[in-house]
C-alpha cells in the first residue's frame, strides 16, 4: 500500500489555511474557490484547528448563525490530528474513521507538507487495485495455456 507521500506527490502540496479571527464566510468562501472542503487554521504560523464544510453546516447554517459575524475560531476543531509521509494510506484511513474526521494535515516533523482528504486515499486505493486487476489480467493473458 502507499504512503502518504505517494499521494502528496500525485495530488500536490498545496495546504489552504486561514485565521482563526477571520470571518466564516471568508473560510467558506476559500473552501469553494479552491474546490476544498476544509481548511487548515493558522496562528502565527502554527496550525491551531481545521475548518470544514461541516462544522459549517452544522454550526453556523443549522444554527441560524451568521457566516459574517461568526469567526472561524468560534466553529473550528481545535484538536488538529496530524498524519505523517511515511505513514501508510490504510493506516490514515483507519485513523480518520476511528476520530470521524475527513481530513489529516501532513507534518514531517515540524514542517507543513499538505493535506489528504478521505476522498485523495480512496482514489489512491482504487488506483493501486487497479493496478493489481491490470497485472493479473496480463499475467492470465501470458500464461493462460499452461494446464
Amino acid at each position: 500500500m502507499k504512503t502518504i507521500a505517494h499521494v502528496l506527490k500525485t495530488k500536490g502540496y498545496s495546504i489552504w489555511s486561514i485565521s482563526p479571527d477571520a470571518p466564516v464566510f471568508d473560510a467558506i468562501r476559500l473552501m469553494a474557490e479552491k474546490e476544498v472542503g476544509a481548511l487548515l487554521v493558522l496562528k502565527d504560523g502554527k496550525p491551531a484547528g481545521v475548518v470544514s464544510e461541516r462544522d459549517y453546516a452544522r454550526k453556523v447554517i443549522l444554527k441560524g448563525r451568521s457566516s459574517k459575524e461568526t469567526t472561524v475560531r468560534e466553529i473550528m476543531t481545535p484538536r488538529v490530528i496530524f498524519a505523517t509521509p511515511e505513514q501508510s494510506v490504510g493506516d490514515c484511513m483507519a485513523v480518520m474513521t476511528a476520530k470521524r474526521v475527513r481530513h489529516l494535515p501532513v507534518l514531517d516533523g515540524d514542517r507543513l507538507m499538505g493535506m489528504v482528504s478521505i476522498g485523495d486515499l480512496v482514489r489512491s486505493v482504487l488506483a493501486d487495485q487497479e493496478e493489481v486487476v491490470h497485472g493479473l489480467e496480463a499475467y492470465i493473458l501470458n500464461h493462460g495455456d499452461i494446464a
